[in-house]
């Protein structure tokens, strides 16, 4: 049988994910997998693990059966356009863009073409991510399920309805960031409002010592799981089914934990490389400086997804 030929037109962080979470679990060889970029700056690392790289994007199309645009989406629409003649029946097109709907995906591609349309979070560069995925009109069954069977490497892969992906965007895509900026606070300090707000500002969330010294590992736990509890109930809240959206917040948690753990890096610095200007995530992290944590991780996961909609109509 010959082995799936894998393409990434964009090679940034999350398509970097992506692929280590194929050849950590020999899903693919290296040598199967082309990933394409204007300049060498990120393809450098593609190189040291043994993939093929390129300047091109048609060659990608040309190459690869299963192809990833992992590009910003507002380049998307160029892509789209250039790669169109090199779009054939046999390929599968997944979208790694967010707030470009599958509509416009099947508008800009040629009729017919099998395109699904995925979200996943950053967790997934330590295949612990937390992914949601929507077929198109000409996408099958089988189509969905070499997706799913492929990214169960990089962490919970679970389709959806497309209505569900701005949910999983304020959820996920951004719950990893409200992970990492919270602190844990007992609730007989509520009103210690000045520290609480400096453990927001300052990013510094579970990892602040003199907090720490306050709490029993019970306690701890506890708050973990109201604040597991809070992010499905935001997901409810905007129309996710209670049994995904727990699902998705146990697996956001355990993913921002373990980014935090195998990176070495502050949170406060992974909490950036969530957050871009204007976008989903820092709409949520401004209601989290308001206070109350179950009510507010609530109206954070309601804020990024009405972001994620605001996007997805500009």
């Amino acid at each position: 049988m010959e082995e799936l030929r894998v393409g990434f037109v964009g090679a940034g962080r999350m398509a970097g994910g992506l692929a280590r979470g194929l050849l950590r679990a020999g899903k693919v060889s290296p040598s199967s997998i082309l990933a394409s970029a204007p300049s060498d700056k990120n393809l450098d690392a593609w190189r040291e693990s043994g993939c093929r790289t390129t300047h091109c994007n048609l060659e990608v199309l040309q190459e690869s059966t299963l192809v990833f645009l992992a590009t910003k989406p507002h380049v998307l629409p160029d892509v789209l356009q250039e790669i169109r003649p090199a779009v054939g029946s046999h390929h599968i097109i997944v979208s790694l863009a967010a707030s470009v709907t599958l509509q416009t995906l099947q508008r800009l591609l040629p009729a017919g073409t099998k395109v699904l349309r995925l979200m996943p979070n950053l967790p997934c560069v330590v295949q612990a991510g937390a992914m949601v995925f929507a077929r198109g009109s000409s996408a099958g069954d089988g189509e969905a399920a070499l997706l799913k069977c492929l990214l169960s490497s990089c962490g919970l892969c679970e389709e959806v309805p497309e209505s569900y992906i701005n949910i999983h965007t304020g959820l996920s895509g951004s719950g990893v960031a409200y992970v990492r900026t919270c602190a844990w606070w007992d609730p007989a300090h509520q009103q210690d409002r000045g520290h609480q707000q400096k453990s927001h500002l300052c990013g510094v969330g579970i990892w602040d010592p003199p907090r720490l010294s306050l709490f029993s590992p019970d306690t701890l736990l506890l708050q973990v799981y109201l604040f597991a509890e809070a992010l499905a109930e935001g997901a409810v809240k905007m129309g996710m089914p209670g049994g995904l959206a727990s699902r998705i917040a146990a697996q956001t948690l355990l993913g921002a934990a373990k980014m935090m753990l195998e990176t070495g890096e502050h949170p406060a610095k992974l909490r950036g490389d969530v957050c871009t200007p204007g976008g989903t995530t820092i709409h949520g992290l401004h209601q989290l400086e308001k206070g109350a944590l179950r009510a507010t991780v609530m109206n954070a996961v309601e804020a990024s997804t009405n972001r994620a909609r605001d996007m997805a109509k500009d």
